[in-house]
């Protein structure tokens, strides 16, 4: 919805441009419309023809894992497949990024992850997904643990997951 109101409120940009355009250059036009009512009209609509398209941002999406569960996991990355192939059906691009927090940060623990392996085929063969593992629950996992929790190479670390939500 926000992407639509901003394609919206871009299109009304470039009318407003437009049109205060026409309206500086109308003063000297106008001793032309006093001769000639209809040449300024003609001219105004020309140039409110020539705008160009604009280029489609990519859709994006976020999916968050808050929970140590397998098939929840799967069921994430099932998602992810879907939004890449419909879109990519679509010859338009999409950005897809998986947030792990809390109990889902097992998800991208390299010792823990019931589907470490899934990632790095889907990572080698989609490039616009991304995974983000929460800094704060790495933080209290590896106190609570004693040691350093390891996440796999395709994961990077963001300060808070629920953050990066937003």
């Amino acid at each position: 919805m926000s992407r639509s109101f901003a394609v919206f409120a871009g299109v009304a940009a470039v009318g407003l441009v437009l049109i205060s355009g026409i309206e500086t250059r109308g003063s000297a036009q106008s001793t032309l419309s006093t001769k000639n009512p209809g040449t300024t009209a003609r001219n105004a609509n020309a140039k409110m023809g020539v705008a160009t398209p604009r280029k489609q941002p990519p859709h994006r999406l976020v999916i968050h894992v808050d929970v140590n569960d397998p098939a929840v996991m799967n069921l994430a990355l099932n998602n992810v497949s879907n939004v890449v192939q419909h879109y990519g059906d679509l010859s338009q691009k999409v950005e897809v990024e998986v947030v792990a927090y809390g109990p889902g940060l097992h998800m991208l623990r390299d010792d823990t992850s019931p589907v470490k392996g899934r990632i790095k085929m889907m990572s080698e063969t989609t490039p616009e997904l991304t995974f983000s593992a929460c800094g704060n629950t790495r933080e209290n996992m590896t106190k609570n643990e004693g040691k350093e929790v390891p996440l796999i190479t395709q994961a990077k670390v963001t300060k808070s997951g629920v953050v990066r939500l937003m």
